[in-house]
């Protein structure tokens, strides 16, 4: 709009300059007369000529200007912006009406910044927004909390915002305001691409459970696969302090090897001062945790895929968590989970998945908690993916007494 807008205000007073200086009609009629006037030389025009280059040369300088300003408001070169929207229609529903089963249409829309000062290190935020409720966030012992959720009811918010840069060849360090310990981690625990968000991480439970917070983490990650990290969040960090008694911290320190087929990993996060957030992959009484106590949580991952896609053999994915408390009458909690996923089965680029597991469970519960859920992924182009989901469980009642979850999802991602 500058150069368009600039172009005509340049055009307009040359056109304006052209009219006054050379009149077609008089020039016709002076030749038909052959009427004598005095002698036409180089510097008749001179003047006029030298006030057209100099309104020109302004106007240029002034064009020229408003593009630097324009440049100077736009994006770093080192800034990249992606995206994706997520249209989730889905309902869930109990045999004990704690969920209703009434059918919902629901988004989610993120953007992710990626700037680079160095080449090498990278400001992260992730600017979120959607309209979730109901079964899809909510954290429960039906475990119905979808990966693409989120109920921040239309308000455009920053989701995650951290710094993250190398030190030397081979480590990393973490620093952020809102950052969740699992970013920061060595080895990547679970290759498995969820719906539920309780089958995340090789299941998010109470090792790999956290919340975004201020927090710091480091990594090392040596050439022969090994890796080493350590990080903390605490938990309303700008308010009690981080690392305080007053904050809920979750300190998580994670070991692992990788190959390019093959991963294991073990996790100990050590809870403090009542951190609890535990309730994506758990039932009621797995999920209870001292007021103001600590809890010791170890998780063991490992995951392996085939050489190729294509075929009848599935990736696959396992972890297993267990946990103390220091809370009388619940001091331990477990939970495993199995993921299976195949790729460019039916057509390219598509994927199945089944994951099954049991939700952290206390070791007096009368109910054997479960979940599971089967889902096929099918990518329209390379913007669109179309996913159907299937999901259940059975879970503790009021009563205690066993009861059905059942429900379904379809997820529509556009990326961009």
């Amino acid at each position: 709009m500058l150069v368009a807008g600039a172009t005509l205000s340049l055009i307009a007073p040359i056109a304006a300059q052209a009219s006054e200086t050379v009149n077609i009609e008089e020039m016709n009629g002076y030749a038909s007369s052959q009427v004598k006037s005095s002698r036409l030389d180089s510097n008749t025009f001179i003047n006029e000529v030298s006030e057209d280059i100099a309104n020109l040369k302004g106007r240029v300088d002034g064009l020229e200007a408003k593009q630097n300003e324009f440049e100077a408001g736009s994006f770093s070169d080192t800034t990249t912006l992606d995206g994706k929207a997520i249209f989730s229609v889905g309902q869930a529903e109990t045999e004990d009406d704690a969920l209703d089963g009434k059918v919902q249409a629901s988004y989610t829309y993120t953007m992710n910044l990626n700037t680079s000062f160095t080449g090498d290190d990278n400001l992260y935020t992730r600017i979120k927004s959607g309209n979730h409720s109901g079964y899809s966030v909510t954290k429960s012992a039906q475990n119905t909390y979808l990966s693409a959720g989120n109920g921040n009811a239309d308000a455009l918010k920053v989701d995650k915002i951290w710094y993250s840069t190398p030190v030397g060849e081979n480590s990393t360090i973490w620093i952020g305001p809102k950052i969740e310990n699992y970013y920061m981690h060595a080895t990547t625990p679970s290759i498995y691409k969820p719906v539920l968000k309780a089958f995340t991480l090789g299941g998010n439970a109470a090792a790999y459970g956290a919340s975004t917070s201020p927090g710091a983490g480091w990594a090392y990650n040596a050439d022969n696969g090994f890796g080493l990290s350590t990080n903390f969040t605490s938990k309303s960090g700008n308010e009690t302090g981080m690392l305080t008694d007053e904050s809920a911290t979750s300190w998580a320190t994670q070991i692992g090897f990788t190959k390019p087929n093959y991963s294991v990993s073990a996790i100990i996060n050590n809870k403090y001062n009542g951190w609890a957030d535990t309730s994506y992959f758990t039932s009621d009484d797995g999920a209870v945790r001292p007021g103001d106590g600590s809890s010791t949580n170890i998780g063991l991952r490992a995951w392996w895929r085939p050489e190729s896609t294509g075929t009848a053999t599935p990736s696959i994915s396992v972890g297993y968590d267990t946990s103390k408390t220091d809370a009388a009458g619940n001091d331990s909690t477990d939970a495993y989970f199995v993921g299976l996923n195949w790729q460019d089965i039916f057509s390219a680029d598509d994927r199945i998945g089944i994951a099954l597991g049991q939700p952290q469970k206390h070791e007096d519960d009368t109910v054997e908690p479960f979940l599971y859920e089967v889902y096929y992924e099918y990518k329209v182009n390379d913007s669109i993916t179309v996913t159907p989901t299937i999901f259940g469980g059975n879970h503790a009642n009021g009563d205690d007494e066993d009861t059905d979850m059942n429900g379904y999802v379809v997820n529509t991602t556009f990326k961009f």
